[in-house]
């Protein structure tokens, strides 16, 4: 359900870029963000997570994460994968193929930050991302939007959370989707995608200088969008 704001408020063409680690619910926050100020929302980690199926499914990734490098860089030169909008909600594409759920799955979250270390991957994604950031009036969330992807954005947010209250939540997540998920696991997977993804040599997961901290282990989502409320006000004056 959405929260609507207390105040008119006229929010300028800016792009609002949303950091953090795994599932300390950036894109919940973004997507709603992104429906109360009237932005188009992006999910850069649908598109991590899109190119992780695609190289499961094409055998350039095995069980032990092994990447064959020369064909998935090859793969990624015809490899169409975008945002669709039927009414309810932005989904992901692979080509006309919806593959929204499959991308959620523990199965793929467990080979996303290997996929997301190659560096012809990140190109890829990024390239993606600033065609729909043209515009501006964009939420987009992952783990390195207000460092690489959009380094000038207007607005950063690094958003955190307690690990276990991370963990937890992705397992309700799970669970809702009807997934077997030990919290236990789910918590490790979290620790290793956290530390993956903060020591790899492209990109690393990293607060933008002039990232606000967003630290939700205690918030709600109403809380969530009174606090980005008030810091739009007070930045842009609107």
């Amino acid at each position: 359900m959405l929260i609507q704001l207390r105040t008119n408020m006229n929010v300028p063409d800016i792009i609002i870029a949303i950091d953090g680690y795994s599932s300390t619910g950036k894109s919940s926050f973004a997507k709603s963000v992104a429906s109360e100020f009237s932005f188009l929302y992006l999910d850069s980690g649908a598109l991590y997570r899109g190119v992780t199926l695609y190289a499961m499914e094409n055998g350039f990734i095995d069980e032990d994460c092994q990447i064959d490098l020369p064909a998935l860089s090859a793969g990624l030169e015809t490899l169409d994968l975008h945002f669709e909008d039927h009414g309810d909600g932005s989904q992901t594409y692979m080509g006309s193929r919806c593959i929204e759920k499959e991308i959620r799955t523990l199965t793929v979250s467990g080979k996303v930050s290997p996929i997301a270390t190659v560096a012809e991957v990140r190109s890829y994604v990024d390239r993606k991302l600033r065609e729909f950031g043209k515009k501006k009036r964009v939420v987009m969330d992952g783990r390195d939007i207000g460092t690489t992807v959009f380094p000038d954005a207007e607005l950063k947010i690094f958003m955190t959370a307690d690990p276990m209250i991370r963990a937890q939540r992705r397992a309700l997540e799970l669970q809702a989707k009807g997934e077997q998920a030990d919290i236990q696991d789910v918590l490790k997977n979290l620790e290793e995608r956290d530390y993956i993804d903060s020591h790899r040599e492209v990109s690393p997961l990293t607060k933008a200088a002039d990232a606000v901290v967003l630290d939700n282990s205690h918030m709600t989502m109403e809380e969530q969008l009174i606090w980005i409320e008030e810091l739009v006000k007070k930045r842009f004056q609107c």
